[in-house]
């Protein structure tokens, strides 16, 4: 092959190259215009007053495509698959009590993306700012407001196989003062301090003393419900197979996804309920796959999001086990009840 033919392949190839390069641009910049603009048969979604106080409201992330995107909204918790109001604020995972809020957002660079966690008074306005280390997974506040919770991947991004990391922080919302991380806590497990360097913690719920906190714990390929004692600095194991714990309303239940043995590596998890004075569990009747950190909407019902076609929608669940799921809101993430 002559230099002249080499030289034209070259210019070939690098052409060829070019075009790809500008039809992905292209084609992001489209899906970026398309995402701006709201879909035919959407939800109805305006800009309005949106606070953290009251009763009867459900706030969550709006995955709807149009100018509100992203933004927290709130609809009567009567009526969740109606109108949305629009607060401004665009967060990735959000979640509020007692009127504080917890919004973890991503700062667009020219280069990559950095996270940071704001914490929120009742008028959504910043009270404290937090850098956080990676893509976050997981937000909570306790029932008292006082306690604010979040999780982010700081290696990998998917909990459903077994090469990622995380962190798991705790910040107290009146003083600032930050616990960045859970792996600095003592860990008991079967009755003794437990060290190993594998631990990884992740889907933080409160109880309503200020005190007591559940988590998961994976540690050996295993993963453990565990308690935590903010005033001891210490996790205890509770139950195995336990992931991204959500305590119910009076303090005696957690509702968890559980893998089981038998589903897809992608898609491993069935919701369950288990009783924390029996340690029973209960399988819930949703038969999908849930990765998500369920809300519970009051003492009888589970609310979590599934993908759906503009990201997730929400779906409720009976507590119990009986019933079947149902589709309250689409294009929805990150649900909270404003009680």
């Amino acid at each position: 092959m002559t230099v002249r033919n080499r030289i034209l392949i070259l210019v070939a190839a690098v052409a060829v190259l070019a075009a790809v390069g500008l039809a992905s641009v292209l084609h992001a910049s489209a899906r970026a215009d398309r995402r701006g603009q709201a879909q035919a048969g959407g939800p109805r979604v305006t800009a309005g007053a949106v606070t953290l106080t009251g009763r009867g409201v459900l706030e969550f992330r709006n995955m709807a495509w149009g100018p509100h995107r992203d933004e927290i909204v709130s609809v009567p918790a009567s009526d969740p698959s109606g109108p949305r109001t629009a607060s401004g604020v665009k967060c990735l995972r959000f979640y509020t009590a007692a009127g504080t809020g917890v919004c973890l957002q991503a700062v667009h660079g020219p280069v990559s993306d950095t996270y940071r966690a704001l914490i929120l008074d009742a008028r959504l306005r910043t009270v404290h700012r937090y850098d956080v280390p990676g893509i976050p997974s997981r937000a909570r506040v306790s029932p008292t407001g006082h306690f604010a919770a979040w999780t982010a991947f700081v290696g990998g991004d998917s909990y459903a196989g077994t090469n990622f990391s995380t962190r798991a922080a705790i910040v107290d919302t009146r003083s600032g003062e930050l616990i960045p991380s859970l792996e600095a806590f003592r860990i008991v497990k079967d009755g003794h301090t437990y060290h190993a360097a594998d631990a990884n913690f992740w889907g933080v719920t409160f109880a309503a003393d200020d005190r007591t906190f559940y988590a998961t714990l994976a540690t050996q390929g295993k993963t453990y419900l565990v308690r935590g004692d903010l005033r001891a600095r210490t996790v205890t194991a509770v139950h195995t197979n336990v992931e991204c714990p959500s305590l119910s309303p009076d303090g005696t239940r957690i509702a968890y996804k559980k893998r089981v043995a038998g589903l897809p590596k992608d898609a491993p998890w069935h919701l369950y309920v288990l009783d924390l004075r029996t340690l029973r569990e209960t399988p819930l009747a949703e038969s999908r796959s849930v990765d998500d950190q369920v809300v519970w909407r009051d003492a009888h019902t589970l609310v979590y999001a599934l993908p759906g076609d503009y990201g997730a929608d929400l779906y409720t669940v009976p507590a119990d086990g009986s019933g079947a799921p149902r589709r309250i809101a689409s294009a929805a993430v990150s649900a909270a009840y404003v009680r």
